[in-house]
């Protein structure tokens, strides 16, 4: 809700739901007057996760120092960043991820190193995923995370289609929850890409921090509720985007009906990012305070109110 002088108020669904679209009138006071409509820019919204069962989590509670659990986590190797023209190479090694404090670390390093391919590049990082392990058509996929920053760093939390191996990318399917490039400090990405709307076409959606804030300063939490024929992407409890195969290219297909596999990785480098500079600051690190799945016995193909502005005309009788 905006105020015309400026100030900003975020209201759950519940607290605008009387208000139709054809607005209200409001008298307070016997002075002010609120003229309130409905437009088409964000408020915040929260979602209700008392409608959610938690079905797969990491808390990563593990000893500091310690790999990551095994049975839920497995590791991409290589460079080149799967035609992203990325410059690191990925390992499993604890330098480049572990567990510390309660949390998982992914590090981004500056160093010269030859992986499994033979070839030597300048950068390492970590690509951890639940492939084989872990895998859920629908839910509500979550995670909390304090992101790296500077030129050329690219973190993200996303999901493939567990099909990419019969159908190949991107036929099976891709949902970024969270990307961001860290030339953009302030702003995070929830897209999605299939046949015909990848890579720079991908479904894409922005949100923005107010008053100059940066994710890296803080943790936050990232989240998409992936329903059939609705996707709605969160941050911080807030929903800022809702999609429907409506949102599509004519004529291309929603390819978001089976089971899909969690990702977390730092690229470092890459076409969309650009590459690191002279500014750019390593080590730089990833850290994810947990991971959380749910699902609910009945999914919901309903949309939702996505956030709505309200806009406020203010008048004080003398």
């Amino acid at each position: 809700m905006e105020i015309q002088n400026g100030t900003t108020f975020h209201f759950k669904r519940d607290l605008f739901a009387p208000i139709t679209i054809a607005g209200a009138l409001l008298s307070v006071l016997g002075g002010l007057v609120l003229i309130a409509s409905l437009n088409a820019d964000p408020i915040a919204y929260a979602s209700n996760p008392t409608i959610w069962t938690l079905v797969w989590s990491d808390e990563f509670d593990g000893p500091s120092g310690s790999p990551v659990n095994s049975s839920k986590w497995s590791f991409d190797y290589g460079g080149n960043g799967w035609g992203n023209n990325e410059l690191e190479t990925y390992t499993s090694r604890p330098a480049n991820s572990h567990l510390e404090g309660g949390l998982l670390v992914i590090k981004a390093l500056r160093e010269t190193f030859t992986g499994p391919d033979s070839i030597t590049r300048n950068y390492t990082s970590a690509r951890l995923l639940t492939k084989n392990k872990f895998s859920q058509a629908y839910g509500r996929f979550e995670a909390r995370i304090k992101i790296p920053y500077g030129q050329g760093i690219w973190p993200a939390f996303w999901l493939l289609g567990d099909n990419i191996a019969t159908a190949r990318w991107p036929n099976c399917g891709e949902i970024d929850i969270m990307e961001n490039i860290g030339k953009e400090p302030s702003i995070v990405h929830g897209t999605f890409h299939g046949p015909g709307y990848s890579g720079g076409n991908g479904v894409s959606a922005a949100y923005t921090l107010s008053n100059g804030q940066k994710f890296s300063d803080d943790f936050h939490t990232f989240a998409v509720e992936w329903e059939p024929n609705v996707m709605r992407f969160y941050v911080d409890g807030l929903l800022y985007k809702t999609r429907t195969p409506a949102d599509l290219p004519a004529g291309k297909s929603w390819v978001f009906d089976h089971p899909f596999f969690i990702i977390l990785n730092v690229a470092v480098g890459g076409g969309w990012p650009g590459n690191p500079d002279a500014t750019t600051v390593f080590p730089q690190q990833m850290l994810v305070d947990y991971v959380r799945v749910y699902q609910r016995a009945t999914p919901s193909n309903v949309p939702e109110l996505e956030q709505s502005s309200i806009q406020v005309a203010v008048s004080i009788s003398p």
